[in-house]
């Protein structure tokens, strides 16, 4: 099996607009679907969705807001009784992701004209690529991140492991 691409990553929130307006607006990224519940009339195993297409059929669902061609982020209106997300890297699993830009202190220039916070300045990370570091409305955090000629994304470095340590290393 190959995998081509991550298609999408999504996150329920209960301030649709605001965070909309924050990929859109301020980012400057496209919504590509907007999902109303009515799509799903009458289709009972679909639970919730269902119910809310009774009840608020013009209420958006989810939105599909493209990243690069093909590549989204998902937003999902929060469903009741849904519990906040715990602080960040708090917990096993998902932490954060990140976002390829050619100019990493451009758009840094551009998000601060945008308003948004910096939380980590743009700096090379021990991989020898650029990031900085920025959160949404949510406070999903995410990387900003730029390669280098240096990369270790583009050249590697389990190799050199290898052969140094004879062995894959494990990580602990």
């Amino acid at each position: 099996m190959k995998f081509n691409e991550i298609m999408h990553l999504s996150f329920y929130t209960d301030q649709l607009d605001v965070m909309r307006d924050f990929y859109e607006n301020k980012l400057g990224l496209k919504t590509k679907i907007i999902m109303r519940y009515e799509a799903y009339k009458g289709k009972e195993d679909r639970g919730y969705w269902a119910k809310m297409a009774e009840s608020d059929p013009t209420g958006i669902a989810y939105i599909f807001i493209e990243v690069a061609p093909g590549q989204y982020l998902e937003l999902f209106s929060k469903a009741p009784n849904q519990q906040p997300h715990d602080i960040p890297n708090s917990h096993l699993g998902y932490s954060h992701f990140a976002l390829m830009v050619d100019d990493i202190h451009q758009a840094r220039e551009e998000l601060v004209k945008a308003g948004i916070d910096i939380d980590i300045e743009p700096n090379k990370g021990q991989s020898e690529t650029w990031q900085m570091w920025i959160h949404d409305p949510d406070g999903n955090k995410f990387e900003i991140m730029q390669y280098t000629n240096k990369s270790l994304q583009h050249k590697g470095n389990v190799y050199e492991d290898q052969q140094k340590y004879g062995r894959m290393m494990k990580c602990e």
